[in-house]
């Protein structure tokens, strides 16, 4: 019956089953960024003359609700993936159901408790924060969120260790586009045709949060209910030879999640040394005053977060994919394809990251006037942040394919090495390079954490270092063509769109990241670099387009 059940479906090999997932997961983790920008104007016109209050107000909520989700969820979805991925892999479908069983009952309790102290903690909170009465109902609308998030995690963890990753990546569409919608219609609302109270039209905004995560909830449970089927008929022929335990089971999780959690924090650990350090050393040797200096934490790390993480996400989503595949390769002791599996891992990293990363770089200026004001520094400063982007999402993947292989130890050691170099070197280049000085100690101190993984990845894998040296220069090659192209586009059309108008700088945008994505995509498929990173279905779609 078991064997019924699995010729429904196509095999796949580990090299299509990666391609999949991460075109999935990258339309979902993309796809949901995109939305949560784009936003960004319409509500800042709305808002009027108090946006730059009431963002503050969503900010500071938001930071206090990041906080609470990644103690309450975070690792829970990539724990869960790595551990169902490692019993399903055994024949031991019925550990797998009953650990998720046992999660969701776990994460619901766990999820009314953190909304709780939320709510209850938000006067202290917001006093502490410096945001006052007006900070209150918002942290408390995004406390009911916590009601519902950390059993939507156990849900996407079921998925992701499944490698069904599409209803993932609906459900972050779908979650980011109901969570806009309801937070951009109530601002209308208020603002333009009820009381014009900001205050008012930032709770709703956060409160959008538990909106989305119903919908998020809701499209998960549906595709879990298909699955469903399937799970028990595997659960009945299951393997298990001992008896299951449901406390050793969720301790295992627990366990697991505990450096996903650390790993997964690791930039905004990253953040927070450049928060608590960067006004007091500059304050020391200049006379910047406190406005000025928030100014500047505002270009060179808030401002290009929204953007360079759309960038990061990619590497985000590659390694979402990756880990129940690699950690499936490694449980079954298949040293072959767990070395290509970790190949091909970074040659899809690279093939992504560059034309991303430097496609940014090219249109940074135009994207910076979109999103916000024309500024030259802030330009500046998001094309360092861009490039930095490219190293920590290095970081990301190399560190989720050693915990994959249940390197954790290994892992929590490189970062804490990675951030004694960002502490160490942060005063000396804040003191010499100013605004551009964290995201210098940054970009190093991954990039030496990156350095360590992979050598340990190397250790335990002995992947492909020459194969990925040289499809990775080739990948280099093909991004400077397409900057050329996008160079050449950007030169005509700046003869008659300005970058110093919103509307303009769109239009200018578009033109240039069609012409760039054109170039790069066909490139990729005529030269067949894409056939073998991505497998038979770029083979087909090439066919299809007649690219010989």
């Amino acid at each position: 019956m078991a064997n019924r059940v699995n010729l429904e479906e196509p095999a796949l090999t580990n090299e299509e089953k990666m391609a999949r997932g991460s075109a999935w997961l990258t339309i979902g983790n993309i796809g949901s960024r995109l939305i949560g920008i784009i936003y960004i104007i319409p509500w800042y016109y709305w808002l009027g003359a108090n946006a730059e209050a009431s963002n503050t107000l969503f900010n500071m909520g938001y930071n206090i609700y990041a906080l609470f989700i990644m103690i309450s969820t975070a690792g829970i979805p990539a724990a869960i993936a790595k551990q169902i991925a490692f019993h399903n892999s055994r024949g031991e479908y019925r550990t797998s159901r009953k650990l998720f069983h046992t999660a969701a009952k776990v994460m619901l309790g766990f999820g009314v408790v953190s909304a709780i102290i939320m709510y209850m903690a938000s006067p202290l909170l917001s006093n502490g924060a410096g945001g006052g009465s007006d900070l209150v109902p918002a942290m408390r609308s995004l406390s009911v969120a916590i009601l519902v998030i950390p059993f939507m995690s156990v849900l996407r963890g079921y998925f992701q260790g499944t490698q069904n990753v599409a209803p993932y990546a609906i459900s972050q569409l779908v979650e980011q586009f109901f969570r806009v919608i309801y937070m951009l219609s109530a601002t209308f609302i208020i603002m333009r045709l009820g009381s014009g109270d900001h205050v008012a039209a930032v709770t709703q905004s956060t409160f959008a949060a538990f909106i989305g995560a119903l919908a998020g909830v809701g499209i998960l449970l549906y595709y879990f209910k298909k699955e469903k089927i399937k799970m028990d008929i595997l659960a009945e022929e299951s393997q298990e030879t001992v008896q299951i335990n449901s406390a050793a089971l969720l301790t295992s999780v627990v366990r697991e999640a505990i450096p996903f959690i650390i790993i997964g924090a690791a930039i905004t650990i990253f953040k927070l040394v450049d928060q608590y350090t960067f006004i007091r050393m500059m304050s020391g040797f200049t006379e910047y005053t406190n406005n000025q200096l928030m100014s500047l934490m505002a270009l060179f790390g808030g401002n290009p977060d929204k953007l360079t993480m759309v960038v990061i996400g990619l590497a985000t989503a590659m390694a979402t994919v990756g880990l129940p595949l690699i950690t499936e390769a490694y449980a079954q002791k298949n040293k072959k394809d767990l070395s290509q599996l970790v190949t091909s891992n970074l040659q899809l990293y690279s093939f992504i990251m560059f034309p991303a990363t430097f496609g940014m770089v090219m249109l940074a200026y135009p994207l910076n006037t979109l999103f916000y004001t024309p500024n030259v520094l802030g330009s500046r400063l998001l094309i360092v942040a861009c490039l930095s982007g490219l190293v920590l999402g290095l970081y990301m993947i190399t560190a989720s394919m050693l915990q994959g292989i249940y390197e954790n130890s290994a892992a929590l050691v490189f970062f804490g090495i990675g951030l004694l170099v960002k502490i160490v070197l942060q005063a000396p280049s804040i003191f010499l390079l100013e605004a551009y000085g964290p995201l210098i100690s940054t970009t190093i101190g991954f990039a030496v954490a990156s350095y360590f993984n992979l050598r340990k990845l190397h250790q335990k894998t002995g992947f492909n270092i020459s194969l990925v040296v040289r499809r990775t220069l080739l990948i280099i090659i093909l991004t400077v063509v397409m900057l050329l192209a996008t160079w050449l586009t950007r030169l005509g059309l700046g003869t008659f769109l300005s970058v110093e108008r919103k509307f303009s700088a769109f239009l200018l945008i578009m033109g240039v990241a069609a012409v760039g994505g054109f170039v790069y995509v066909y490139l990729g498929l005529k030269i067949r670099l894409a056939d073998k990173l991505l497998g038979p279905n770029v083979i087909r779609l090439r066919r299809k387009l007649r690219i010989k």
